[in-house]
């Protein structure tokens, strides 16, 4: 179990640390901020299918262990429980740090801050399902 809490921490934190390295090199002009500003077609569509993405992915996400068929194949089998919550958990985060990276690098691309909003929605919603170990304990039990 503790190898999966390691796991998960660390994509947990690198998805933070990804996110603000990439804001400290748009910030400080290493590249370019508004590059496709001027594409409105392609900004229109970016957002649309980030909204989208973002507005289904909060919820599934937070809601993914209430399932009952993502629960009880966690707890089937207590030899599997940890490589189980690993590949759910992981699933659980990927959905809500994903849209996170794309949103930043989509706004400092269209400099929109639709993108940012919403890549603030996603980082605030990481926490959530922060992986402590009590929270790990508390999703294998049956």
């Amino acid at each position: 179990m503790e190898k999966t809490i390691k796991i998960l921490k660390w994509e947990f934190y690198s998805t933070v640390v990804i996110a603000l390295v990439m804001i400290i090199i748009f910030e400080n002009d290493i590249l370019i901020s508004g590059a496709y500003a001027c594409d409105k077609t392609s900004e229109f569509f970016a957002a649309t299918v980030m909204e989208i993405l973002t507005i289904c992915a909060i919820p599934l996400a937070l809601r993914l262990f209430k399932f009952k068929s993502v629960h009880n194949s966690i707890v089937a089998d207590e030899a599997k429980a940890a490589s189980k919550l690993l590949s759910w958990a992981s699933l659980r985060m990927g959905l809500l740090c994903i849209p996170l990276i794309v949103n930043a690098l989509l706004y400092y691309l269209y400099m929109n801050v639709a993108f940012g909003y919403m890549g603030i929605i996603l980082f605030l919603s990481l926490f959530f399902i922060y992986p402590s170990k009590q929270r790990c304990l508390d999703e294998v039990v049956k």
